[in-house]
């Protein structure tokens, strides 16, 4: 975990350097910029709906205030950016690391990590019964919480303090993932679900090397905030509508062409020199430069 190397002010500061600066502006981008596609005037956009929607979501609590007055009401869903829910649970996931390390500290990180994965997906497990018992969604919002959430978060961390037990068994692990992922889609294995799924992404991330992308940036959490309003615009105008494939096309570019943007002209700048973000691209610069100079030196040893 980053917190390990850190202090609590040191990893605040760099969390929210990471994180807020373009979450900021992808929120105040579609308060602002979705002025022009609204239905409503001018006058009634920028009304105290408005102001809710505003504080709401740059506050992470897009639940209470996903929509602005006039905008995407003519599309099957009317959120703005249905993605962000997810990041008040990435906040806290953040806030509960200090915690989580100093009871590792102290109990061991394979015991806690046991407890409070069993715990919560059965808070999650429970909420999901007696949403299916009573009928109500309000249940089934309950468990899609923090506490409920917390298995994902707690399956990584095993991972990341036993890597090398991890390696060993890995197609074992990998093998009964699967497993469980396709028990789960019958809804067999929601305890299990969890853990199978960080082992499939852990997986691929430490063996399926597909090259040093991140030289050029970090992306990833670009597209995750911005693709949704893209998504949502593009439904809301009709483009490609009879064309499922080129509307997913023409979705994936645009979202990536606004992810770089992103990263190059917000999440880069409030950055630390000394973040990994940062330095990953610094060093793949560095390792380009010589093999730039021989290129550059060829044509002239060529015509000595």
């Amino acid at each position: 975990m980053s917190f390990e190397r850190s202090s609590i002010s040191s990893y605040a500061k760099k969390r929210i350097r990471r994180i807020y600066p373009a979450y900021f502006t992808v929120v105040m981008l579609c308060a602002v910029g979705l002025t022009a596609i609204s239905s409503k005037g001018f006058a009634d956009y920028f009304s105290p709906a408005w102001v809710k929607y505003v504080l709401a979501n740059l506050s992470f609590l897009n639940f209470l205030h996903p929509t602005l007055p006039g905008v995407f009401d003519t599309n099957r869903l009317q959120a703005v950016n249905g993605a962000l829910w997810t990041l008040k649970i990435e906040v806290m996931f953040y806030l509960s690391v200090p915690l989580f390390v100093l009871l590792f500290r102290r109990f061991g990180n394979l015991l806690i990590i046991a407890i409070a994965y069993i715990g919560s997906t059965a808070y999650a497990v429970l909420f999901s019964w007696l949403a299916e018992k009573t009928g109500s969604g309000f249940y089934l919002e309950l468990g899609r919480q923090l506490p409920g959430q917390l298995s994902y978060f707690l399956a990584g961390a095993f991972f990341y303090y036993h890597p090398q037990f991890f390696e060993r068994w890995v197609r074992h692990f990998l093998a009964g993932a699967i497993l469980v992922l396709i028990a789960d889609s019958y809804r067999s294995a929601p305890f299990l679900e969890p853990f199978a799924l960080a082992t499939v992404v852990v997986f691929f991330a430490l063996f399926l090397y597909v090259g040093n992308f991140g030289k050029y940036g970090d992306f990833s959490y670009g597209v995750y905030i911005l693709h949704f309003p893209i998504l949502q615009s593009l439904i809301h105008f009709g483009w490609l509508a009879d064309r499922p494939w080129l509307f997913l096309t023409v979705g994936a570019l645009a979202t990536l062409i606004a992810a770089i943007a992103m990263w190059h002209l917000v999440e880069k700048r409030f950055l630390l020199r000394s973040s990994h973000y940062v330095s990953a691209c610094a060093s793949a610069a560095e390792t380009n430069a010589p093999n730039m100079a021989l290129n550059t030196d060829a044509p002239n040893r060529r015509a000595g």
